[in-house]
């Protein structure tokens, strides 16, 4: 079936050959980068954008990529696997670095001989366009660097980002059909939340398993701006400054949430070293991650929150603050919020169309799940 299906996706983006030109564009940081294309040769401040490439690149997102910084395989087991048996090629393309910006390594990426380096804004696990002084190495290496985004503004970006790489990359029909794709389900969200005035209170919590304290959060960028793309308010707006920080435990349990959301940094088939991570995406089962939920919300602060104790807590796959496919994640954050304003939206189906019609890989896995069974926003 996956045959089949990467046959029909080739079919569809076939290309002529395409001239070489040079063309001037601007990135998501603003700035104006001048490069030749289509690039043929590229390299990715962060391997998680692999599946991005994918959009454009359906019949081997591999081929364009001569370096990648190892994130992916590190963050995102499950899909990298996924990925390398689809295309075995990605277990030997180099990494240049592991999962940090401090790991970056310019020199081996110099050596691969990229056209164009992707970088993030204000990336997490890879350089990024605060990082003047290797942006400028690689330019006077003669390797220009594009800045992407879907972390920061990822709701506002994400179809610039997209359009950036289609025209980069000479994707721009793809590009197209998948930002088309993108604001049809998008708008579903924003009619559906016109006139709303009570705006419930949420609390996301961030990393859940993966470390000691709580109560880690995020709020100037990434999944915080999805809780308000959605119709909540969130609780971290004036207490956690920039993208992501800590709330204090104590501020939480006064402040009692009206939903409560942790992130799913576990994956499907791995064993951990200390217990308490929620598993989500790549072939997770639903059964599996309302258990690993149900254990996070028994720990201490998150037990107190009301409501916890009254089955208004839900789960989400980690990797959504990062990635194009965050508008899936969006529609079952307003499912959450305001059940009834959303009666048929089935963020299931979009998550469904959009592997269809833009993966070369099947959706094998539950991304979501909520702790009463009948509010998984199916």
């Amino acid at each position: 079936m996956l045959t089949a299906a990467l046959i029909l996706i080739s079919g569809l983006v076939s290309h002529p050959a395409q001239a070489a030109e040079t063309i001037t564009v601007t990135d998501l940081a603003g700035r104006q980068v001048t490069l030749d294309v289509p690039v043929k040769t590229l390299i990715l401040g962060e391997g998680r954008f692999v599946p991005t490439l994918a959009i454009l690149d359906p019949s081997d997102p591999s081929d364009r990529i001569v370096g990648m910084m190892g994130d992916f395989e590190r963050f995102d087991s499950a899909g990298f696997a996924q990925y390398v048996k689809a295309f075995p090629r990605i277990k030997d393309i180099p990494q240049i670095g592991h999962g940090s910006a401090e790991s970056f390594s310019l020199e081996k990426s110099i050596s691969v001989k990229p056209d164009v380096a992707i970088f993030g804004l204000g990336s997490g696990h890879g350089p990024g366009a605060r990082h003047k002084a290797i942006l400028d190495r690689l330019a006077a290496a003669g390797v220009p660097v594009v800045v992407v985004d879907f972390r920061i503004e990822p709701l506002i970006n994400t179809p610039k980002s997209i359009d950036l790489l289609g025209r980069i990359m000479g994707r721009e029909v793809e590009a197209k059909a998948f930002n088309d794709f993108y604001a049809a389900e998008l708008k579903r969200v924003e009619d559906g939340l016109k006139g709303v005035t009570d705006k419930p209170k949420v609390f996301i919590e961030i990393h859940v398993g993966g470390r000691e304290d709580c109560c880690a959060t995020m709020n100037e960028g990434m999944m915080g701006r999805f809780i308000d793309w959605a119709g909540g308010i969130n609780i971290a707006e004036g207490k956690v400054p920039g993208a992501y920080g800590l709330l204090n435990p104590e501020y939480l349990l006064v402040a009692q949430p009206d939903i409560y959301m942790g992130t799913a940094i576990g994956a499907a088939g791995v064993k951990y070293p200390k217990p308490g991570r929620i598993v989500l995406g790549p072939s997770a089962d639903e059964t599996s991650a309302r258990d690993t939920l149900l254990q996070a919300t028994q720990r201490r602060t998150i037990s107190g929150l009301k409501a916890v104790q009254a089955g208004r807590a839900h789960a989400i796959w980690h990797n959504f603050y990062n990635t194009p496919m965050n508008v899936a994640a969006v529609q079952a954050m307003a499912k959450w919020i305001h059940p009834d304003r959303f009666p048929k939206l089935d963020p299931r189906k979009t998550l469904e169309t959009l592997f269809q019609r833009f993966q070369p890989v099947p959706l094998d896995g539950a991304y979501w799940v909520s702790l009463k069974a009948e509010e998984s926003a199916k």
